[in-house]
């Protein structure tokens, strides 16, 4: 009888052990769609890693809602899930190096990643069928139909600025184009103490900046980005309507050469500018409405802080790009538990942090409004880059890595505007020149038809 139970005994924990094992294999595969925030795994322990670009948002500054204060409120509905932060300030280059790692969980994916090569390293989400009506910017991150990545936020494509400056200077209305621009930043010059344009040059990936404003927000067309700059012949040439990328690089290599910048743009700081706009020592700065809400709390002055669009007109129409932030990602190389984990945190960010709103951005759920930031914007047109359809070669991607110039990928392009103006090394004529035959090059060598 003894041996009897026993057996039975056995038989019964191997039943448990095996039941166990395949609720833990489902739970490690339930769909994101599945997820119900607050209800589901609400027991589940796990430890993840979160890698991010938002350095400002990790110092846990009681002055300031950071992602410690987003943690502790997921928290509250999954208080087995710790949740550890990591800030990389050159965020691209280094997280490059590190995806095929297994020392994080949740990273944003670096923009030079191949879209072929995302299963390498991300965990899949979700198939793009399934979201694109509910999610905004879905559909970047996607290959041969299945989404790796999720923009937390969106962003629109313009000027930070200080009111007051603007005011004090006399400028009553936003300029709408490049030259209203440099006179607006002439005046400051003129009629204030404050340094019209910041480059913040020397923390380099700020430049990366002026390269967003060359496509959609240049040109009025959403196509433009990925279906016709990689075709057309020298892109960066002025044209005759003063629109495209010539305008926006020569608004930067005009403010240079002008003096209408910083004393000395080698030795600028990205901290430090935040406060100086705020107290209004700086009248404004090109970045995304992801800085609006660094600039605010910076100091006293939160109400001095605005948003511009960018000054380029296209048939008497402003246009701004708006696009999604870096996309959150989970490492494949992840446990089912991290992964699950995960995927309940990137949720609960996306859909009940209010993330976007704090941060000055676009809200990924569709429907949602547009935060306050956004009041200058009235009167412009918010365009989103069209991506490449499914199966399509990305010739973009392509010729801009053959050419070398590396749009959005590396500022050395635009820094080398600033290095020319400054010192008179080069006129931008021969920089446009350059880059001109450049691209010619890099469609000649991956045989880009040239239109």
């Amino acid at each position: 009888m003894r041996m009897r139970c026993r057996t039975c005994s056995l038989l019964l924990s191997a039943l448990l052990l095996s039941l166990t094992a395949c609720q833990k294999e489902a739970d490690a595969s339930t769909a994101y769609a599945d997820l119900e925030l607050g209800k589901s795994f609400t027991d589940l322990k796990a430890k993840i890693s979160v890698v991010t670009y938002r350095t400002d948002l990790i110092d846990d500054d009681p002055n300031v809602r950071d992602l410690h204060d987003y943690t502790s409120e997921f928290n509250a509905m999954y208080p087995g899930i710790e949740v550890m932060y990591e800030g990389i300030t050159d965020y691209d280059v280094d997280m490059s190096t590190r995806l095929n790692s297994g020392d994080w969980d949740v990273c944003s994916i670096p923009g030079s990643t191949p879209r072929a090569e995302f299963s390498n390293y991300f965990d899949p989400l979700f198939e793009l069928e399934e979201y694109q009506d509910k999610y905004e910017f879905v559909d970047a991150q996607v290959y041969e139909g299945t989404v790796y990545g999720i923009p937390v936020a969106g962003n629109a494509q313009g000027i930070v600025y200080n009111k007051k400056v603007f005011a004090d200077a006399g400028i009553t209305d936003v300029p709408k184009t490049p030259d209203d621009f440099l006179a607006a930043l002439e005046k400051i010059r003129a009629n204030t103490d404050a340094i019209p344009l910041y480059t913040n040059y020397a923390a380099r990936w700020t430049m990366g900046a002026w390269d967003y404003y060359c496509f959609g927000a240049a040109t009025g067309d959403p196509d433009y980005h990925k279906d016709v700059i990689p075709f057309e012949k020298d892109p960066f040439s002025q044209r005759e309507d003063h629109t495209g990328p010539y305008e926006v690089y020569s608004v930067l290599y005009q403010a240079v050469s002008r003096g209408l910048i910083e004393d000395d743009p080698y030795n600028t700081n990205w901290e430090m500018c935040k406060a100086r706009l705020n107290n209004g020592e700086i009248g404004c700065m090109v970045l995304g409405s992801w800085a609006v809400p660094q600039m605010q709390q910076a100091g006293d002055h939160a109400e001095d802080i605005g948003y511009m669009p960018f000054p380029l007109t296209v048939n008497g129409v402003q246009y701004a790009c708006a696009g999604g932030d870096y996309a959150y990602a989970i490492n494949t190389r992840s446990t089912d538990e991290e992964k699950l984990a995960a995927r309940l945190y990137i949720k609960f960010m996306i859909e009940q942090s209010n993330f976007a709103y704090d941060q000055g951005g676009i809200p990924i759920v569709k429907g949602q409004g547009y935060p306050n930031v956004f009041a200058d914007f009235q009167d412009t047109v918010l365009i989103k880059d069209t991506t490449i359809s499914e199966g399509e070669t990305d010739w973009y991607d392509l010729v801009n890595k053959a050419s070398g110039i590396n749009l959005e990928t590396d500022p050395d392009h635009v820094m080398r505007i600033v290095d020319a103006a400054y010192t008179g090394s080069e006129s931008f004529e021969d920089i446009i020149n350059d880059w001109n035959a450049a691209w010619t090059k890099g469609q000649q060598d991956v045989s880009a038809p040239v239109k």
